[in-house]
């Protein structure tokens, strides 16, 4: 099918603009809002299917619902987040005439102050999966720089077992301190797992099927 002479003229003006060097950054920041809301998405939605149908009890429409919202949030906020932050990145570059590492921790800490500074579950959950993963990249970095001794052994087997006991022990004792979604999924395995009746909630189902 033949492309209609406006729609093509149209098509060459905007590809013409996105080409524009000058445009550059307000461009970048409507393409970072775009990225953030598609990876937003593709991220929570199966997340939220998943732990809405495993641990959430309601209707089918009432399920359906909260996996809609949880992933229209978590795609809103991602999208302005990357908006905000490649906005303010792009500002102190052009008021002080060039690029600092400073900007970026500046952006980002403002940017996160505005989007996800509400303590709700979507945005605790982001900000804890930062934080591991920020201090593992810190520990790589003070080796790299030389302010921490590299290891002469693997360090991983004795994190590991330290992380596993701390949150065993947080669960089974201080079970409130732990995130809701952790406390479901370790209840799911490690509670619910101490309770059966016959063979149907020892192997088929999780808890009994109510009796009609």
């Amino acid at each position: 099918m033949a492309v209609p002479p406006q729609m093509r003229a149209l098509l060459h003006a905007v590809n013409a603009l996105l080409r524009q060097r000058r445009y550059h950054a307000a461009l970048a920041m409507l393409k970072g809002f775009r990225n953030g809301a598609v990876y937003g998405a593709k991220i929570r939605a199966p997340h939220a299917l998943v732990m809405t149908f495993l641990f959430r009890s309601g209707s089918l429409r009432e399920k359906l619902r909260a996996i809609l919202q949880a992933t229209y949030t978590h795609s809103w906020n991602l999208a302005c987040f990357v908006f905000t932050y490649k906005g303010l990145c792009a500002l102190q570059a052009h008021v002080q005439g060039e690029t600092y590492q400073v900007h970026s921790f500046l952006a980002a800490f403002i940017g996160g102050l505005l989007v996800f500074g509400a303590n709700s579950n979507i945005n605790s959950q982001i900000n804890m999966y930062l934080l591991s993963r920020a201090l593992f990249a810190l520990c790589r970095l003070g080796v790299e720089k030389g302010y921490i001794p590299e290891p002469r052994w693997d360090p991983f087997p004795l994190f590991t077992g330290l992380l596993w006991g701390l949150v065993l022990w947080l669960f089974e004792y201080h079970q409130t301190t732990l995130q809701p979604s952790l406390q479901s999924s370790m209840t799911y395995l490690y509670q619910d797992s101490n309770v059966w009746h016959d063979i149907s909630d020892f192997l088929l189902y999780n808890k009994s099927l109510p009796s009609k």
